[in-house]
């Protein structure tokens, strides 16, 4: 399977992807760098998400993408703005935009993740994992996970490459791994994209 994984991170939801073809797209170039080492394989691109998808979006059986969240979540909104007086941002609409992008326009699987809003959200999730929404055009059976070690505490037991990240030059290491999906989720979501190819859609749970 091609697989695009957009907004790539260190590639926290790609750890259990191995043996499909993947290309990264990461903004930053010292996470960029990271992710490269330790997935060799992948091609990696560091440049702008969104310009990649709209160009490539044909290429590829799966996409994944996972749009900056801070404007939307509900920790700044309720303690940054409600409880400590920060001023308040303009969520980044291109979560929406993307999601629209894909539903009228791509032919293969396509997923993206953000956290739970402190709005209603303006396209309804298709659904929840792990106190996080997902947009998909196939059916993802609900399932329970054990909080990952990636994004606590600065421990990444889930990657083999740990030393690899430790020795970064990434300036913020906590929030790059805080922003990693749990890998167990992303293994189970990429088999629901494999099982459902050729079979009909299924009734969402959520």
């Amino acid at each position: 399977m091609k697989i695009l994984n957009l907004y790539a991170g260190i590639g926290g939801n790609r750890v259990h992807w191995d043996g499909h073809e993947i290309t990264a797209v990461e903004f930053d170039p010292l996470i960029a760098e990271v992710y490269q080492k330790l997935y060799p394989d992948d091609t990696v691109v560091c440049g702008d998400a969104v310009g990649f998808l709209e160009k490539n979006f044909a290429s590829y059986d799966l996409i994944w993408a996972s749009p900056p969240c801070p404007s939307h979540g509900q920790y700044r909104h309720n303690v940054g703005v409600i409880g400590k007086g920060f001023d308040p941002i303009m969520p980044d609409m291109t979560l929406y935009s993307q999601i629209v992008f894909l539903q009228h326009y791509a032919k293969g699987k396509w997923v993206i993740e953000n956290v739970k809003p402190y709005y209603e959200p303006l396209i309804r999730p298709s659904f929840e994992m792990q106190r996080h929404y997902f947009w998909a055009n196939f059916f993802v059976p609900p399932k329970e996970f054990e909080k990952s070690d990636i994004r606590h505490k600065n421990k990444i037991s889930d990657f083999a490459g740990s030393d690899i990240v430790a020795s970064s030059k990434i300036k913020n290491k906590r929030q790059v791994l805080r922003n990693c999906v749990n890998p167990w989720v992303g293994k189970h979501i990429l088999e629901s994209a494999l099982n459902s190819i050729n079979k009909p859609q299924e009734s969402w749970t959520f």
